[in-house]
């Protein structure tokens, strides 16, 4: 082969440096925290997406925010967490453990995640998901708890823009942070067509934006 797309990379993950050792030209879709050496990847700013959306959901009321994370040894999931809790300090609010979960971006994980949270003493009142997966999930348990997503709890999720999982038509079904998984690999894909091309130049790194789509699964936060 001429070159690779790595893909899910890990804090100091041990391919990049294998990667640079071999000579193989490669592009890491996203980055790995903990790697010094430079090397060529494009990504989304996950801890900008998840500060902006803690902030919008702190300027609708809500203090008590949880949040559903992917698995903390993926980059991606780091980040995002690091702009949550970015976001809770700069309004002088204390991170609360027993609203942070990580595990894997499933249903049943969303579901049980937010379930527990809602048992809470202080349950809640907005809740922000690492994708619309587990969004599912937690509009799920929100719902078999009596309440109403949008009006009672509120919910973010990440949406990947995929073909085949859209968030709604017209109007959003959830509030969202959005990048297309489709455009970063054809992106990722003419970097890395680049790099074989021109062995010669320094590694490329681009970080994309996502966008905050506002949809129906948000509100200002209850009164009582």
């Amino acid at each position: 082969m001429d070159g690779v797309i790595v893909h899910a990379p890990r804090m100091n993950d041990h391919r990049i440096p294998l990667l640079r050792e071999i000579g193989l030209p490669f592009v890491v879709h996203g980055r790995a925290t903990g790697t010094a050496e430079p090397y060529c990847w494009l990504d989304v700013n996950n801890r900008r997406a998840f500060q902006r959306a803690t902030e919008f959901l702190l300027d609708l009321g809500h203090t008590r925010i949880g949040l559903v994370n992917g698995l903390e040894f993926m980059d991606f999931a780091i980040r995002r967490r690091t702009g949550y809790v970015d976001a809770l300090t700069a309004r002088g609010i204390a991170q609360d453990p027993m609203l942070m979960t990580s595990d894997e971006m499933t249903e049943i994980a969303g579901f049980r995640a937010t379930q527990g949270m809602l048992a809470l003493p202080r349950p809640p009142t907005a809740i922000l998901c690492s994708s619309m997966i587990s969004g599912m999930g937690a509009r799920r348990a929100v719902e078999t708890a009596g309440f109403e997503v949008g009006r009672d709890i509120s919910i973010i999720i990440h949406d990947d823009d995929l073909s085949y999982m859209k968030n709604g038509e017209d109007l959003p079904i959830f509030t969202a942070t959005r990048s297309s998984v489709r455009e970063a690999g054809r992106l990722a894909a003419e970097m890395l067509l680049d790099v074989i091309a021109h062995p010669e130049a320094g590694p490329q790194q681009r970080l994309l934006e996502a966008e905050l789509i506002i949809g129906q699964s948000t509100g200002p936060a209850p009164k009582s």
